[in-house]
């Protein structure tokens, strides 16, 4: 499926799981990013493809009717309890891959899609459901360059070298887990004959891979007890943040509220529908990482080097997504 195709599947499939109304095909072909332009023909012919395709992907299209008066006005939409996947087991090697995978899926570039979509579904009167939204939820993605090598590896149990903190490492790659706005390297350590953990972003060169592929066996994880190290430090700062209603559950339960007289602060106080709270964390750099996550859901009001770390975080991230967005052609800018 090329890549224009399956932007325009996604998109289609955001558009009808996001109404809470049947969608007619009308305002399918306004809403959806990919029919625009076509002749009347043509959109018939590709928006049939694509529901053959959604169809065979397994995604099930309900189609009706949102008036009783005017049942041939038929329009489409998705359950979201049709669209989930119902309860599935899973080997070690298989839960390793899928758990990576859907991490890495939840990218801006997605999130940059149901805004959108969204945005036209209110503006051609069809009320979206946010609470669907769940099972497209999207975060800040991987930017590090040691990441892309090791997911392959992980993918082909394939063993890799790389220098950390100085000493060079041959492991078999166990997981990649997000943790506190960092991604971690769960491995076996060839090397020292143990099972290791690796902060990605301290990997100093390229991960190379060692051998053949399928040469390890990944075991059942623990991942808890695996990533137990990352246990945060004693807290030895406090931030002031803004943060949306409803938004960042994780932060909140280590948080307290904040009265509204705390907001004054150089970068001001709370946008219309945040809450300000009070947030401890030990070091900057890795608070940076955890809160950047949350994207626009959480501001950073105070201490001014945290604010100034987590906007660096979150314009290197930007970069990297920019940096790798293929070059459109003159004439689909």
């Amino acid at each position: 499926m090329s890549a224009r195709k399956s932007e325009r599947i996604m998109n289609l499939t955001i558009c009808l799981l996001m109404a809470r109304r049947f969608v007619e095909r009308e305002q399918i072909r306004q809403l959806v990013e990919g029919y625009h332009g076509l002749s009347d023909a043509a959109f018939e012919r590709t928006f049939e493809r694509d529901k053959e395709e959604l169809r065979t992907l397994g995604v099930p299209i309900e189609t009706g009717s949102n008036s009783a008066l005017f049942p041939d006005e038929v329009g489409y939409r998705i359950r979201r309890t049709d669209f989930e996947l119902p309860p599935l087991e899973f080997d070690a090697a298989e839960t390793a891959a899928l758990g990576l995978a859907s991490t890495v899926w939840e990218q801006a570039r997605l999130a940059d899609a149901t805004v959108r979509a969204v945005a036209k579904l209110r503006a051609a009167g069809v009320e979206p459901d946010a609470s669907r939204a769940a099972a497209l939820e999207a975060s800040v993605g991987a930017a590090e360059p040691a990441f892309e090598p090791l997911w392959q590896a992980l993918l082909a149990r394939t063993r890799v070298r790389f220098t950390y903190h100085g000493v060079v490492r041959v492991v078999e790659p166990w997981t990649l887990a997000y943790r506190r706005g960092a991604w971690y390297l769960v491995a076996f350590d060839t090397t020292r004959g143990e099972r290791r953990l690796f902060k990605v972003t301290r990997i100093s060169d390229a991960p190379a891979p060692v051998g053949r592929p399928g040469a390890y066996e990944i075991p059942a994880l623990d991942l808890a007890e695996s990533l137990a190290a990352l246990e945060p430090a004693p807290a030895t700062a406090e931030a002031l943040l803004a943060i949306a209603d409803a938004a960042a559950p994780d932060l909140r339960r280590r948080a307290t509220p904040a009265a509204a007289a705390a907001a004054h602060t150089p970068a001001g106080g709370a946008p219309p529908g945040y809450g300000l709270y009070r947030w401890p964390y030990a070091e900057d750099r890795d608070a940076a990482g955890e809160l950047a996550a949350h994207g626009a859901d959480v501001v950073v009001l105070a201490p001014p080097a945290l604010r100034d770390a987590v906007i660096a975080h979150l314009r290197a991230v930007a970069e990297g997504a920019a940096g790798a967005a293929p070059e459109r052609p003159e004439g689909q800018r």
